[in-house]
């Protein structure tokens, strides 16, 4: 991967995709919980959710608890491919060898 997957990188849904993969698989998370954990509002969680339902990296299920309307997200299996190779992507600039720019001293301390 020669660049950041752009749907991932976008910091809300980087810690939606976050979330998700922090459940065991195959695990639900309700809308409301989920928008806690974020940190966000209803609108923008629900407009990222979409973009990740879009690219197939998230399952959205809505039913109804009781007569009160409920969302489920969980991560779909390209998602958790996609999230892993995300992180893999940011592990390889971290960690590269030589990634110091010209004339910076790796010992700064």
């Amino acid at each position: 991967m020669d660049q950041p997957d752009p749907t991932i990188h976008q910091p809300v849904r980087l810690r939606i995709m976050a979330a998700l993969k922090a459940l065991p698989r195959g695990e639900r998370i309700e809308f409301v919980r989920l928008k806690a954990i974020v940190g966000t509002t209803e609108g923008n969680l629900g407009a990222h959710i979409g973009t990740l339902e879009s690219a197939g990296y998230v399952r959205v299920e809505k039913d109804f608890n009781g007569k009160k309307p409920r969302t489920r997200v969980s991560l779909a299996e390209p998602g958790r491919r996609a999230f892993r190779s995300y992180v893999e992507y940011l592990r390889t600039i971290v960690e590269a060898e030589g990634a110091a720019p010209a004339g910076a001293s790796s010992d700064d301390g």
